[in-house]
């Protein structure tokens, strides 16, 4: 599920993109106003925003400069005015595209699922809130960060990249710690048992998911 942050002073608009929204598999947080949003994205991560343009306390325009001086997530401004020198405007602070109210939610959906697919990279991996980010070196759940150690990231990497195939320890030992390393199956197990402990803690039902295939290693399958 993607996760998009909706920045808007009309409750009636954040109803109303939230309803649209929903029904495609977007995760939506309503953020009434600027200093909301912005006080969402510094404490959450999200897959894209929708942000309005006319708002009282601060407008869309110094609201973009902000999240660009932190954060390159996707940005689509939504608003009423329809001035070309607007969209130009918007384009140069940092948003991703424009679309003007009222607007068609064929057409909203369409670009916000185009622009996805141009700034996501295979270098992220998601399942149902789990989100693996090499980028970033971290591991997330629902916007949770879950610490673990380069070992332990890199083991849930390479598990999550290959659903279905089953690693054995050597395969592991091989691929994580390098062929010439002296590492034992019984640190593998030992890295392995840490980590889903520490993603359960988290809330992630990573035993639906993560699995031990008895004297031979582990795989991942989907529910």
């Amino acid at each position: 599920m993607k996760k998009v942050l909706l920045i808007d002073d009309e409750e009636r608009m954040l109803e109303l993109l939230s309803l649209y929204l929903k029904p495609y598999n977007y995760d939506c947080r309503k953020a009434l106003g600027a200093k909301e949003g912005l006080k969402y994205i510094s404490k959450e991560k999200f897959d894209i925003v929708l942000l309005d343009i006319m708002m009282p306390e601060m407008d869309g325009w110094d609201v973009c400069i902000k999240i660009r001086q932190s954060s390159d997530v996707p940005v689509i401004i939504v608003t009423a005015r329809e001035q070309i020198e607007d969209t130009v405007k918007g384009l140069k602070l940092g948003a991703d595209d424009y679309i003007t109210k009222p607007f068609n939610e064929k057409e909203l959906i369409a670009r916000m699922d185009a622009l996805l697919r141009r700034t996501q990279t295979s270098n992220q991996l998601e399942m149902d809130g789990l989100l693996w980010d090499e980028d970033r070196f971290e591991l997330s759940y629902k916007s949770q960060y879950i610490k673990l150690t380069p070992k332990e990231f890199a083991i849930i990497g390479l598990i999550m990249k290959n659903p279905g195939r089953v690693f054995s320890r050597n395969q592991l030992i091989d691929l994580v710690w390098g062929m010439l390393s002296e590492t034992e199956g019984r640190t593998v197990d030992s890295h392995v048992r840490n980590m889903r402990e520490k993603i359960r803690e988290a809330g992630f039902p990573i035993d639906d998911y993560f699995h031990t295939v008895w004297g031979i290693g582990y795989k991942w399958n989907k529910k």
